[in-house]
């Protein structure tokens, strides 16, 4: 991996991190604690995330996606423009949305039909927006 993938990368996954913590943590994270399913315990206090490892966990988490978009981006898909990021993150955050809230619908009871829709809609947006980045970053001369 060049270092421009890399950087695509690091931003994709700061972009991840930032809309993430800004729509789950802050705007919705009530809605979202309503449309839970009926396992308890699940999620973390802002105490519990904030100490320890979850934060170190969450951050590479969302490295991990950035880099996994400007690898994409730069490697197979030959994306290197703001428009064509946004498209292809939003692709990419759709699939990986459906595939793992419904899987997890099928197999736990973490969440609930609407709040697993919710989370493909908002995985769309932030995956689009860190697309968006990460295709730009490599279009730069």
């Amino acid at each position: 991996m060049n270092t421009k993938t890399i950087v695509a990368g690091l931003l994709a996954g700061l972009t991840t991190f930032l809309l993430g913590w800004l729509i789950y943590g802050i705007l919705l994270s009530v809605t979202f604690a309503e449309l839970s399913g009926s396992a308890t315990g699940v999620s973390k206090s802002d105490t519990e995330m904030m100490a320890g490892a979850s934060m170190v966990y969450l951050i590479i988490g969302q490295f991990t996606l950035g880099m996994f978009l400007a690898f994409v981006f730069s490697k197979w898909a030959s994306i290197a423009t703001l428009s064509g990021g946004a498209k292809g993150g939003a692709t990419i955050g759709l699939f990986t949305a459906i595939g793992w809230d419904f899987t997890m619908l099928g197999t736990s009871n973490v969440s609930t039909l609407q709040g697993a829709l919710l989370d493909v809609v908002f995985t769309i947006v932030v995956t689009a927006v860190a697309g968006a980045v990460a295709g730009w970053w490599l279009g730069r001369k």
